[in-house]
């Protein structure tokens, strides 16, 4: 089945979204306040982990422990500055490359410590190896965060 044909199926209003909707979506998108509210909302796993370990300082010495990372306290502070610097990085949209990079590297390290799926028994195999999977998925949308942000400033010059 070519695209012709689904064309000729389909009137042309269900192929495109409008031009009006795309117009008005297009200056929400544009909207600054909009941006910050987006980044936010996609480095919440690593700025909520990295406020939770500050907030709770012996949980989060006792995480480092529990992967056998010594010293747990310089383990614990480079975690949260990752966690908290690539975060802010990213949500303010400075140095974007930088702040998502660091986070991308941070997420493929925690697999081989934290998420070992081929060391594992069953059920717990393949639990961890979803998690692995899902990892390797934020990885992905760091590398586009990086992406569409070298797109947008580069466009903008």
């Amino acid at each position: 089945m070519s695209l012709e044909i689904v064309k000729d199926i389909r009137p042309e209003s269900e192929v495109a979204p409008s031009p009006r909707l795309s117009s008005q979506l297009a200056s929400v998108l544009r909207m600054a306040w909009v941006g910050y509210v987006v980044r936010g909302i996609f480095t919440f796993m690593f700025w909520s982990s990295g406020l939770a370990k500050l907030l709770d300082v012996d949980a989060g010495l006792a995480e480092m422990r529990h992967f056998g990372l010594e010293p747990a306290v310089l383990f614990y502070a480079a975690t949260v500055a990752i966690l908290l610097g690539g975060s802010f990085l990213v949500i303010l949209d400075r140095w974007t490359w930088l702040g998502a990079g660091i986070l991308a590297v941070f997420t493929v390290l925690t697999i081989p410590i934290a998420h070992g799926f081929w060391a594992m028994e069953e059920p717990l195999r393949t639990l961890e190896f979803h998690v692995v999977m899902e990892h390797i998925t934020v990885v992905g949308g760091l590398l586009v965060v990086i992406y569409a942000s070298a797109t947008r400033k580069a466009a903008a010059s």
